[in-house]
């Protein structure tokens, strides 16, 4: 793979979860290589030759879906590009977040650039340009069943190609015509085949999928760490974390888990003052921190693994392999993401679920030393039992949510897409369970901070240490009831902007510290 520590060739180096959200934030310029723009020129020459033959090829000179069998004369195949991007754009409710729709576009590209779509050069030139220049089409969310491509969403994103739809621009909303207007652009005039290119693959499940990989990926990191402080606040055991027992049932979440908290809580205090206690067992919430967090990391890694052979994949429809071989497959069909997605749902809701129960359990007042509801002065005081009360509604929310998508299909199209995946679906909703779980651990956060109160003078590991500093420079100490909304939004922002795992990280570097594992790298995005 080329370097791509500043820059990225689309269609030739290979791409990340974490590469496409560099390209999205401008930390990384893409390209397009000479040798990506001959394999795009050389497909576009078979599919201008096919035209020219008139031999029947679907979606060059024929109808789409259940119209394939009508045959398209050479004059109406450029018109026929232009009327399926506007009859497609049927999406409603709100737009997708503006770095999604970014997304879309730089996964599209990456696709349409390996030089098997039969695109014009000067197409994917005007696609890079709306990267590299933030005019990012608007998308409505809904609409897309994620089998036949994601059409109605990719419609939408490709719309302004032919001077029609909406873009995000300097920090408007503004018609596509508009945008000429300011930058003096025109209206592109696609080509035989080019517009199903566009709008066939799975780019919108694909750039969600991305969102989940980077939000799960720092929720769980955050729950290991926010874990580690709850069993320093209630004086759990860290046997439980020890790699003797991970060795013998050796999945790869779990040893991560282990050794990640093990090494948090090195160095404590707090876990120093009860080694010779007489408490045989902790409850689940800790004490199966690697079998929950780790299973949620398996999870996370499979929806990973797999996403990365889909951006680099090639999803429309027809396939140019060369002059004589033209397919007409189902690589747009979203299943193979659909139910990765739907597994990355589920193990999202667990992270949250357990951390409730954690919750739950600081406030029972069964910890030495930790009163009940992590306040003494209760009766005239509720403590942090109302907290309790919001993580407890998230966590149902999200086993709600995790009903599979994937596990329904409605057909579509007179029956000629009979089996759909509903990955857009699945990818919306593993994004809004993601959310939820971020919330809940902004209060497990505070929560587990309210308990380390309890534990002074004792000091905690270095890291964690650390975190509970900063959280207290936003959130002071509760000695009694107030607006604890307030409280969590700031919790909230915290978790967010992954400013625990910026301090963990900080904290390493400084003390020549090690969370380590031998399946370290696999658990990053990159």
């Amino acid at each position: 793979m080329s370097d791509t520590s500043h820059h990225f060739s689309f269609g030739e180096d290979h791409l990340t979860a974490g590469i496409a959200i560099q390209i999205a934030r401008g930390e990384i310029k893409g390209t397009i290589s000479e040798a990506s723009r001959e394999k795009i020129r050389n497909s576009r020459q078979i599919v201008e030759n096919i035209v020219e033959k008139g031999h029947p090829v679907y979606g060059i000179n024929t109808g789409f879906g259940p119209l394939c069998t009508t045959k398209i004369s050479k004059e109406e195949t450029k018109i026929l590009q232009s009327n399926i991007l506007q009859s497609h754009s049927v999406g409603v409710g709100e737009p997708i977040d503006t770095e999604i729709a970014k997304l879309m576009l730089i996964l599209k590209l990456q696709s349409l650039a390996k030089g098997y779509s039969g695109i014009a050069e000067s197409t994917l030139d005007r696609i890079l340009w709306h990267i590299d220049n933030d005019a990012i089409p608007v998308v409505p969310c809904q609409g897309s069943v994620g089998a036949s491509g994601d059409l109605a969403p990719l419609s939408h994103l490709f719309l302004p190609l032919i001077s029609l739809g909406k873009v995000e621009f300097q920090g408007k909303t503004i018609t596509t015509g508009e945008l000429f207007k300011a930058t003096k652009l025109q209206s592109l005039d696609l080509g035989p085949k080019e517009g199903l290119a566009l709008i066939n693959g799975t780019q919108f499940i694909a750039a969600h999928a991305v969102k989940v990989v980077e939000k799960l990926q720092s929720c769980l990191s955050q729950a290991d760490i926010i874990g580690a402080m709850m069993i320093e606040g209630l004086q759990g055991s860290v046997k439980p974390f020890y790699k003797e027992l991970h060795a013998l049932r050796p999945f790869k979440g779990n040893i991560h888990v282990a050794s990640r908290v093990k090494s948090l809580l090195k160095g404590s205090e707090i876990m120093e003052d009860h080694i010779d206690c007489d408490r045989v067992q902790d409850p689940y919430s800790l004490r199966c921190i690697p079998q929950v967090h780790g299973a949620s990391r398996n999870a996370w890694l499979h929806l990973k693994e797999l996403l990365e052979v889909e951006l680099n994949s090639v999803t429309d429809n027809p396939i140019i392999i060369n002059e004589d071989l033209t397919i007409s497959g189902g690589s747009f069909h979203g299943q193979p993401l659909a139910m990765a997605i739907d597994y990355a749902c589920l193990a999202a809701s667990e992270v949250g679920n357990i951390s409730d129960r954690r919750i739950y359990l600081a406030l029972e007042g069964n910890s030495p030393g930790v009163p009940k509801l992590l306040m003494e002065d209760t009766g005239i005081n509720s403590g942090y039992m109302i907290l309790q009360y919001t993580t407890a509604a998230l966590a149902s929310e999200n086993k709600g949510l995790c009903f599979p998508s994937s596990a329904d299909s409605i057909p579509t199209s007179l029956g000629q897409e009979d089996h759909v995946s509903m990955g857009s679906i699945g990818g919306r909703k593993a994004l809004r369970v993601i959310e939820n779980v971020e919330k809940i651990l902004a209060i497990e956060l505070l929560t587990a901070a309210q308990a380390f109160e309890f534990r002074k003078p004792l000091k905690s590991g270095p890291i964690l240490d650390e975190i509970y500093k900063l959280l207290r420079k936003e959130v002071p100490f509760a000695s009694k009831d107030r607006v604890f909304a307030d409280d969590i939004e700031k919790g909230i922002k915290i978790i967010q902007n992954k400013i625990i795992i910026d301090i963990t990280n900080n904290v390493i570097k400084k003390k020549n510290l090690t969370l380590e594992t031998q399946f370290s790298n696999e658990f990053e995005i990159y």
